[in-house]
């Protein structure tokens, strides 16, 4: 119809090919990216030339004057500023290791740079800084070594005038003072050259373009090949580079490539780019994890907290979207003692939401080595800290980088006002992948707390384009939820966030806006935010999967071990602080006029809970650290002497040592006990009973119902008796143990028990942390040695016996028996000397038992931990080397064996050898780790029955020996006083610790609101794992008590118990930790 013809569709694509177009090999034009922003050979050519415009240095611009304090001193900015300085230069190297150097910078903008866009101080001296204002105020720290050395200059500065400020150089890097592999011991003459310090007026646009360029070139290499965000990347940063080239770097070509940029990532300018209603994956938090000591001395790290503080407050002026989370309270406490401006700025930054508190604790400890009422004090100083300083408690638990998880913290998490818990250390396992990202954890007693690991597996991320990535790639928890937290700053030597990083986030979240596929990242919420919106699911119904019990690391099982002094004392000083409380808490109420020492208390806790930091307690620092913690636990126990002394003198307990007056002793135990004690600077032995608090001393003759006696059967063998054992020695090994009562045979035929071995100690790398699983391929038994006879008996007999570990080490083992005490459990008891000077070894002592079972039971804090004592998978084996507090016990039904011991931690039981470690040797990071002379406790305590309470208390007496001394005759109101609680019913059931009530008007220190009246304060737990039921009974002749109350950890206001006739019934559940709380 019509005739006419088809109209011929128009286009755009030219008739005629213009020529060849190749197409682009990958490979090529990927590896090409590197050319653009590196220091390579092409960086006079590349954006590096572009991104400085100018540049001052030398003495006319930026005059340098040093101040050196002597012996290794860290003077405070007044002292330092105080003296003279003498002029020095760009050049000059300072030092030695650990020295300090005030630098006086005096700066003077030249007239060609007052007018810059933006300028800054380069200093770069390769070591630790922090920038002080004329009038002694701290702004930020350096970092040395290419990282944070800029400090953008004031405004004011560009007046061409001189302007003064001061750089504290610390000479350290981030790392201490190792050269080349960190963990080795620091050298102690090591010198930095002052590189740089010049002015420098930087290009804003070509730094941006810089950071453009770096998370576009990421995604063109980890974003997959057969992904079109991958292509598009590749096409972006290429037609960037082309730009660039093509406008020979000008500015111009600078912008252009901004907006390139800005087709893949969008406008990243700002903080507005976090502003799009999209729902986010990662929650970006700052952190700086400054370890409290580790590779540099506490008196480092107090610098260390000023100089990553600083940083992070600037940071905050200059990017409303950052939060910084960092834990910690004594590192608070420092910074309000030595640094009052920076912590009114830190405590500003509080207010406004920005800086923001975490953990609860006072420092970020340990968990598997500090008994139970040390993790309470974590949390009670801690959080008492945080309150009465930011008005806020803390509700995250906060501890990424500890060696393990006790089995008991989520239910004191709970106790201390905290129901979630941060860490990620467990990715760490070098066995076993731990299955969750997100999940409940639940304690022994069966409360829980809502736990989050950092699924990028670090807490010092560098906010890289696959640190986001991996934050949801390596989540394990999808399933229940599918967003991660993401930690980042530098971390372990502080520093914290840097520019680099927040700019790198924000062109992170614009190319998720943008483009796609990589998680969206947020900033601006806190981690509480995040586990709020994570305990929101819970309660809508998602119901995240369960860990019962501890988290072993398999890692670092050598920290059991290592630094045995150190753990010596911290057991010993746990012991005296216990004591204390209860002898201080007994004589306030006695005598009114007596002051509760809260402070002296408050104090030694403090110093104690300082030591328990998780690389100090461990052993895991360098000697210095050592040195520090010997002088401060030395100065605690003689401060706790006196306390203890002021308090018997209360209770009208003279405790002098001379041989007027009667004997007697104190038991600070919670139960009546009896056992045979040497008099103190005597060869006579006594009969010691009763308790609590006063018991009867009964000096013993020859002539007794129950004796002790020694026999040497032959030539080098020997047998201790009583009524409970006959124990059969040879050349210092048990080789016989047989239980009378039971006619029980308790060492398996031809094996020998109390057996010492060595084994070759090399671990794969982190040589004071590790003990590997290898290590048992070397075991060598120390050679057959002569033993003698010490004590004959009749109350006690020792055998000592004496070996040569090498020619640099011997060990001297004394085995000893005490005769029988009707009611009380018997022990073989052990107490050696060591002089130990090997190289990468460790020290074991062995018991094989005629025991069978598939678990053996440890004590931990507050409860029981049972571990398998097979190797049937490998998360069986993997538990190789555990953690145990007072005793590891092996029952089967009708019997078991428990060791005792005083002071270590590390165990194993492979089938039916249980193994007690001793002392290690490692190399690194302290060289002369654990050398030098030991005494050590153990014993073999045989049951007939299952484990219980008798192990429970004959391992607390073994740690609590009674104090013995001469003096009058005990009042009659000291004895009732000391008596005047006491806890029947369930002997499962321990009332582990008596004190006063933190805010009783008589004791508060006015830090919080104090409470009306006296009170004191019992923490009780349930022992062996099962319900209980007790009495708390008072003495109402000795203490009026209004009423009782159960509370938590903190002494919150709590249930009001039923308290009549001077009687409180009480119930506690399976390894349940109750405090309660009696007001008079």
């Amino acid at each position: 119809m019509g005739g006419g013809r088809p109209q011929v569709p128009g286009t755009s694509l030219p008739k005629l090919a213009a020529g060849p177009v190749g197409q682009q090999i990958h490979s090529i034009y990927k590896g090409r990216l590197g050319q653009f922003a590196g220091n390579g050979q092409y960086s006079s050519h590349n954006l590096q030339a572009a991104m400085y415009e100018g540049r001052a240095s030398g003495q006319e611009y930026v005059k340098l004057q040093v101040y050196s304090p002597p012996h290794l001193s860290r003077p405070t900015f007044e002292e330092a500023i105080s003296h003279d300085f003498k002029d020095t230069h760009v050049g000059e190297s300072f030092g030695p290791s650990w020295s300090t150097h005030w630098i006086k910078v005096t700066l003077k903008v030249p007239e060609e740079l007052q007018k810059r866009q933006h300028l800054e101080l380069h200093w770069d001296a390769d070591n630790e800084g922090l920038i002080w204002t004329e009038s002694g105020e701290p702004l930020q720290g350096l970092t040395g070594g290419g990282e944070r050395i800029e400090w953008i200059l004031p405004d004011i500065f560009r007046d061409g005038k001189p302007h003064t400020f001061y750089i504290e150089m610390a000479c350290n890097v981030m790392f201490g003072n190792a050269v080349g592999d960190i963990i080795q011991p620091p050298n102690p003459n090591r010198f930095f050259q002052l590189k740089m310090a010049d002015i420098v007026a930087v290009n804003l646009e070509a730094r941006a373009l810089f950071v453009d360029f770096w998370i576009i070139g990421d995604a063109a290499r980890e974003f997959p090949e057969d992904s079109w965000e991958e292509h598009q990347a590749l096409q972006i940063c290429n037609e960037i580079m082309d730009t660039f080239i093509n406008g020979h770097g000008t500015q111009d070509s600078i912008l252009r490539g901004r907006e390139i940029a800005r087709k893949y990532i969008g406008n990243v300018d700002s903080s507005e780019v976090y502003e799009s209603e999209k729902e986010p994956h990662v929650y970006a938090i700052g952190h700086c994890h400054i370890d409290t000591s580790w590779l540099w001395p506490w008196a480092e790290t107090k610098r260390k907290i000023a100089r990553s503080w600083s940083n992070q407050c600037d940071l905050m002026d200059r990017y409303p979207e950052h939060r910084f989370t960092c834990s910690s309270a004594q590192q608070y406490k420092w910074l309000e003692k030595l640094y009052p401006k920076l912590y009114d700025r830190v405590k500003g930054k509080v207010k406004e939401g920005t800086f923001q508190p975490v953990g609860g604790s006072w420092v970020e400890h340990d968990t598997n080595l500090p008994s139970g009422e040390s993790l309470v004090r974590q949390f009670l100083y801690g959080q008492r800290y945080f309150e009465s300083r930011f008005g806020e408690r803390c509700k995250t638990f906060w501890l990424p980088d500890t060696f393990g998880y006790s089995s008991q913290l989520p239910q004191l998490c709970r106790l201390a006002g905290m129901s979630r818990f941060f860490t990620q250390k467990i990715s760490w396992n070098n066995i076993d992948v731990f299955p969750h990202t997100t999940f409940s954890w639940v304690s022994l007693d069966g409360s829980q707390v809502l736990c989050h690991m950092a699924p990028a597996e670090t807490y010092t991320a560098s906010a890289h384009f696959g640190d986001v990535n991996r934050s949801i790639s390596q989540h394990k928890s999808m399933d229940q939820d599918n967003t991660g937290l993401l930690v980042f700053g530098y971390g372990d030597g502080g520093g914290g966030p840097t520019s680099e990083m927040l700019e790198k986030l924000r062109r992170c979240r614009g190319l998720s806006d943008k483009t796609g596929r990589l998680p969206r990242v947020k900033m601006g919420d806190s981690v509480d935010d995040y586990f709020a919106k994570l305990e929101k699911k819970a309660e809508h119904g998602t119901e995240f999967v369960t860990w019962y019990g501890e988290l072993y690391l398999e890692l670092h099982r050598g920290t059991y071990t290592s630094q045995a002094n150190n753990k010596w004392n911290n057991r010993q000083s746990e012991i005296m602080l216990h004591d204390i409380e209860y002898l201080a808490t007994m004589a306030t109420l006695r005598d009114k006029s007596y002051r509760y020492p809260k402070k002296d208390i408050d104090d030694l806790w403090e110093d104690v809970l300082l030591c328990q930091f998780h690389d100090t307690l461990p052993g895991s620092c360098i000697e210095m650290v050592y040195r520090d913690s010997d002088e401060l636990y030395a100065k605690a126990f003689k401060a706790g002497d006196k306390l203890l002394r002021d308090a018997l003198s209360t209770l009208k307990l003279d405790t002098t040592t001379s041989d007027e007056g009667q004997m007697k002793a104190i038991n600070t135990l919670p139960w009546p006990r009896a056992e045979i004690t040497k008099v103190p600077d005597s060869e006579n032995y006594a009969l010691v009973s009763g308790g609590p608090g006063v018991a009867c001393v009964e000096t013993l003759t020859g002539i007794s119902n129950s004796t002790a006696s020694i026999n040497e059967l032959e030539d080098g063998v020997f047998q201790l008796s009583n009524e409970h054992f006959d124990v059969t020695v040879e050349n210092g090994a048990i080789t016989s143990l047989v239980d009378i009562v039971e006619a029980r045979e308790l060492i398996p035929k031809g094996q020998k028990a109390n057996q010492l071995v060595i084994f070759d100690d090399k671990p794969l790398y982190w040589q004071a942390w590790d003990v590997e699983v290898y290590h048992t391929r070397s075991r060598e038994e120390l050679p057959p040695a002569k033993s003698y006879i010490v004590e004959r008996g009749p109350h006690t007999v020792s055998l000592c016996t004496e070996n040569k570990i090498s020619e640099k080490s011997w060990i001297k083992t004394t085995i000893s028996l005490a005769a029988s005490v009707e009611g009380q459990p018997s022990y073989v008891a052990m107490s050696s000397e060591v002089d130990w000077h090997e190289d990468m070894k460790i020290l074991k002592v062995e018991f094989p038992v005629d025991i069978m079972n598939s678990e053996a039971s440890y004590e931990t804090q507050f409860g029981i931990v049972r571990r398998p004592t097979h190797y049937n998978t490998s998360w069986d084996m993997a538990k190789f080397e555990v953690c145990c507090h007072k005793w590891a016990d092996l029952s089967e039904a009708g019997y078991g064996v428990s060791i005792l011991n005083d002071s270590k931690y590390g165990f194993s039981t492979a089938g039916n050898l249980m193994r007690l470690s001793l002392l290690r040797a490692p190399k690194a990071p302290d060289a002369h780790a654990d050398m030098g002379r030991h005494h050590i406790r153990w014993a073999i305590l045989p049951h007939s029955g299952p484990l219980d309470h008798r192990t429970v208390r004959t391992a607390r007496s073994f740690n609590h020996p009674f104090k013995l001394f001469h003096g009058p005759s005990t009042p009659t109101d000291t004895a009732l006083v000391l008596n005047s609680i006491q806890l029947t019913g369930s002997p499962a059931l321990i009332l582990d610790t008596i004190k006063r009530g933190e805010d009783d008007e008589d004791v508060t220190r006015g830090e919080l609101p104090t409470r009306q009246g006296r009170s004191v304060i019992l923490r009780i737990y349930e022992s062996l794992g099962g319900k209980a039921r007790g009495c708390i009974c008072v003495d109402g002749k000795v203490l009026d008590v209004k009423r009782v109350e159960k509370v938590n950890l903190l002494e919150d206001d709590g249930e009001e118990m039923m308290f009549e006739e001077g009687r409180c019934r009480i119930e506690l559940r399976a390894f349940e930790v109750a405090t309660f709380r009696l007001q008079l």
